[in-house]
């Protein structure tokens, strides 16, 4: 249940904290003092969105925060789910800041707006006089009837097996495209493929083959300084060798004389060493290299069919060549054997489709007996609620298809008079009628599903004397299993509230604020009157007024 609700910079709401209590919580006050401000402000944390323009102070931020006991409502495997950590009491908050950014939070943990506004269908459901559309459309009337008929598990696991069959269709469907193409295309895949294979492309040939062509192309030039550089090092009457080798002698006469020179004499040696070397491998690669006119023509041709391979299938490398053969090769493979990966999808699909069709009888026969359940409850709720004339027929018909939802149509026929034909509710019925048949539904719906609070928002609208008295006892009642919030402009609903909260205008500084107040029982008989007989009640108002409250 709601506990406490605070609203910082909100329409005409600068500052409110409101706590509410169990059982029917009532909202009374004058047209235009708030009370729908309240409201909207609430439904920011359930997940709507919010605009600005709507703030009491531009130059700040809009801060809602409710406080919500949801233990024993089962929401243990949402927090799970999401990841987030579970309170007994928990808080949701969200802050907008002036420029239109928006955060949301469960329990200090940041969430999106999707998260927080499913969470928030679980803890609250708000109804306005506005909202009696909604007992038109088949998805609510369909979940009335799955909320009497108590198979939320099976209707789950239904659901669940039906997202993987409709994704197992629609693969089947691609795969039945992918193997028609494959098979038209067979032969230009082989075509392809061959041409490849026969090429016997591998990753690196491409860069060692451009590198020995580069080599072969200029081997006169290699050729002409290896060996120049052969004959400075080694054969030369003044070559570097035979100089170094006679300076060598020089310091080895006077070596004897100074062991810095010794060292010294040591270190040419070993120059000596490293530059016969090195003028043996240039030597050596001197006569390797050699102009080889046929092996560059071989170079050059097989390069030639590596990038015309290239350019064919439009890519820069071997290793992209060598995906498209593997791509071909798959394809090839599914043109033949495709026609058995569609066989085994077809009998997975019709096993799953059997067991679906198991699964949605027993949602329609659950729903069967669900029918007549809400019928009778309606029907009694109406008569109560002074609409003892009403008729109400729920059809069920069999779709031809599996759909998310079973196999079942709803359709709530209605009428409000005896004599007149059955039809859609929002024909037969006028503003008053549809507000308390979607009160008698609400309430079915409150006994059969764990809804923490429910929010009635003027639905009482075209109704009064005994008539509103009757609706208030059904909301009395229906608090007995949730927490019913309430705001009303009839005496005879705000009598059977157990907290009373008035919504007012204060207007005595230079801007005008909404407040809340929280009634004590002197205070709710001189509202009530109030509601009864004007800002001035007289004594038979006053005296009305705590019959009502003793109702």
């Amino acid at each position: 249940m709601l506990q406490k609700l605070i609203i910082q910079n909100y329409a005409l709401i600068d500052n409110l904290e409101i706590n509410f209590d169990k059982g029917l919580n009532i909202l009374t006050g004058e047209t235009g003092a708030g009370k729908s401000i309240i409201l909207g402000a609430l439904s920011l944390i359930l997940g709507q969105r919010a605009e600005s323009r709507y703030f009491f102070n531009q130059q700040k931020k809009c801060v809602i925060e409710g406080s919500f006991k949801i233990a024993g409502f089962h929401l243990n495997a949402f927090f799970e789910e999401n990841d987030l950590d579970y309170e007994g009491e928990t808080v949701l908050r969200r802050e907008i800041s002036a420029d239109g950014k928006s955060r949301a939070f469960i329990n200090d943990t940041p969430v999106n707006l999707t998260l927080i506004k499913n969470f928030g269908e679980r803890l609250i459901d708000i109804h306005s006089q506005h909202a009696t559309q909604e007992i038109n459309d088949p998805d609510f009337q369909l979940l009335v009837v799955d909320g009497v008929a108590g198979h939320q598990e099976l209707l789950s696991t239904y659901q669940t097996r039906f997202r993987v069959y409709k994704k197992s269709v629609t693969q089947l469907q691609q795969l039945i495209e992918q193997n028609d193409k494959a098979k038209t295309d067979l032969d230009y895949y082989q075509f392809q493929f061959d041409e490849l294979e026969k090429a016997g492309i591998s990753n690196d040939e491409q860069e060692l083959l451009e590198k020995e062509l580069y080599t072969l192309n200029n081997a006169e030039e290699i050729k002409r300084n290896l060996s120049g550089a052969h004959y400075l090092m080694h054969e030369g009457e003044t070559s570097a060798i035979i100089q170094l080798r006679e300076a060598g002698q020089q310091l080895s006469a006077i070596e004897k004389f100074n062991p810095v020179v010794e060292e010294l004499h040591e270190r040419l040696k070993s120059t000596l060493i490293e530059l016969k070397d090195i003028a043996s491998e240039l030597e050596i690669l001197d006569q390797k290299t050699h102009t080889d006119e046929s092996r560059a023509e071989e170079v050059n041709t097989r390069l030639s069919l590596l990038y015309n391979l290239q350019k064919k299938h439009r890519v820069n490398s071997n290793e992209e060549l060598l995906a498209i053969q593997d791509d071909l090769s798959d394809k090839m493979q599914q043109a033949v054997f495709g026609d058995e990966a569609v066989e085994k999808l077809q009998k997975q699909i019709s096993a799953d489709k059997q067991e679906l069709e198991k699964l949605a009888a027993e949602l329609s026969a659950n729903r069967t007996k669900a029918i007549p359940v809400i019928q009778g409850k309606v029907l009694a709720t109406l008569t109560e609620m002074g609409m003892g004339n009403s008729a109400l027929e729920i059809e069920q018909a069999q779709l031809g298809d599996l759909t998310k939802n079973g196999t079942d149509a709803i359709r709530f026929m209605f009428s409000a008079n005896k004599g007149h034909a059955l039809a859609d509710m929002s024909k037969v019925a006028s503003g008053g009628e549809l507000s308390r048949l979607m009160l008698s539904i609400k309430s079915i719906i409150a006994e059969y599903t764990a809804l923490p609070t429910i929010i009635f928002d003027e639905i009482d609208t075209g109704v009064s004397g005994e008539v509103a008295n009757k609706v208030g006892q059904v909301m009395e009642r229906l608090s007995q299993n949730l927490q019913v919030i309430t705001i009303t402009h009839l005496p005879q609903i705000a009598g059977k509230g157990k907290s009373h909260y008035f919504v007012y205008k204060d207007d005595t500084a230079a801007t005008t604020y909404t407040r809340i107040k929280k009634l004590d029982n002197n205070e709710r008989v001189l509202e009530i009157a109030k509601m009864l007989s004007g800002d001035k009640p007289g004594e038979s108002a006053l005296q009305n007024a705590r019959e009502l409250l003793a109702g």
